[in-house]
């Protein structure tokens, strides 16, 4: 059996310490993290997906998010002190973040991005993130997400 290619994340948790579960799955191009959970029989609450947001000041920020929720734009700037914020296009994310549309993840970016997590995410024991690549999962712990990302947590989805 081939041995696990380890993403950036994979190795930023290792040398953090960080205990956590790498799931594969087969996929060849994007789809949705709703679509994944779907095929993979995996609850969509503590299954998180990473946006990537500018505000007004030129500055980038990370989101993370329920799959199935939607990013509240006005909650997001409140959350980061912006006066707006917006989804940057998907043709930037490989560039900025070092991660492609679908494998996108808030750990080891290019650049240490101020993330926010939902606050949602204190409910559970583990949570599914993506692993840095097409068909790779993180699940960890939610206190181990937010420390190694130095996320804060807010209520960023629409109600």
């Amino acid at each position: 059996m081939a041995k696990e290619q380890k993403t950036n994340a994979m190795r930023i948790l290792d040398k953090n310490k960080i205990a956590y579960t790498v799931n594969t799955y087969e996929c060849d191009e994007f789809i949705d993290g709703v679509t994944v959970a779907d095929q993979l029989g995996q609850p969509y609450e503590s299954s998180y997906k990473t946006l990537v947001a500018v505000g007004k000041s030129g500055g980038h920020y990370v989101f993370v998010v329920p799959i199935a929720e939607e990013l509240d734009l006005k909650a997001a700037a409140r959350a980061v002190g912006e006066k707006a914020v917006e989804l940057i296009h998907v043709k930037e994310i490989f560039a900025l973040t070092g991660y492609i549309r679908g494998g996108c993840t808030p750990i080891g970016m290019k650049k240490a991005f101020p993330t926010v997590i939902h606050e949602s995410v204190a409910e559970f024991d583990t949570v599914i993130i993506s692993g840095g690549r097409i068909g790779a999962q993180i699940i960890l712990a939610p206190d181990d997400l937010i420390k190694v990302t130095r996320a804060k947590v807010a209520d960023i989805i629409h109600h």
